[in-house]
């Protein structure tokens, strides 16, 4: 009982990261939202345009983001060039499989769609640290 006095992190995996959230189906996001939140994460969005998303990269007041790939249609593979350009950690979440994604995207980590929330969370957190090794 002890250890969850001591450990101000227990139950609270993300705290203090902040995630960027690119995704345009509105209950998908809500949910990814959601579960980033409850394993303390500071959450910036969801967005659901390009543009949006551009805007919040150009801002950069984030560590890590998820990056769905088609946004109302439209193309976010160069909001991935961006993220790269900028040295940002990021992860595709796509819904249509590892063929749709430029070979120029291999070293990128991917989460499927729907996501399996464990997975998001463990993922989202070798994203953070990824970030923070780099960045050393």
């Amino acid at each position: 009982m002890s250890d969850d006095l001591t450990n101000p992190f227990k139950g609270l995996p993300l705290r203090g990261a902040r995630v960027l959230v690119v995704e345009d189906e509105y209950y998908i996001a809500d949910d990814v939202r959601r579960e980033l939140k409850a394993a303390g994460a500071d959450v910036i969005g969801p967005v659901s345009t390009v543009r949006e998303a551009r805007r919040a990269i150009d801002e950069g007041a984030f560590d890590c983001a998820v990056l769905d790939l088609n946004l109302h249609g439209e193309s976010a593979l160069p909001l991935a060039e961006r993220l790269m350009e900028r040295g940002k950690a990021f992860a595709i979440a796509t819904g249509y499989g590892s063929a749709t994604i430029p070979a120029s995207f291999e070293g990128v980590p991917r989460i499927e769609k729907p996501f399996d929330p464990p997975a998001l969370l463990e993922l989202v957190s070798k994203l953070r640290f990824a970030r923070s090794d780099a960045a050393s």
